[in-house]
């Protein structure tokens, strides 16, 4: 009889405890999510010149007003595609930088990036 009510006192608590991790909002945070300004030059090619941009973190992923996706590891790696160009480089803190490359009008574009967290 003894043995009875303290297993079922631990199958409650195991229920307990479950129940209360279950109802608990998944908050999933990366060092990186938030809000980042990103400048992008053109060094080669005939892509327009400079861009600015604002872009979202959330999660680890990527986000802006254009055609983005991509994402940022714990470590900081970016990789990404914006309108069909690819970016890659680092983040450090809040702050970044990378190269990135693509195309207008069929000709080849290239340059750098640098980001600041906002």
């Amino acid at each position: 009889m003894r043995q009875d009510r303290i297993g079922t006192a631990f199958l409650a608590s195991i229920l307990a405890v479950t129940a209360g991790l279950a109802a608990a909002p998944a908050i999933a945070q990366t060092p990186y999510d938030g809000l980042w300004q990103v400048t992008i030059v053109t060094k080669t090619g005939s892509c327009e010149a400079s861009a600015h941009s604002m872009l979202t973190v959330a999660d680890g992923k990527i986000s802006g007003p254009s055609d983005v996706s991509g994402s940022i590891g714990r470590e900081g790696l970016v990789r990404v595609s914006i309108n069909g160009a690819y970016a890659n480089g680092q983040l450090t803190g809040n702050a970044g930088s990378g190269k990135w490359n693509g195309a207008s009008g069929g000709i080849p574009c290239s340059g750098r990036w640098e980001a600041s967290r906002q």
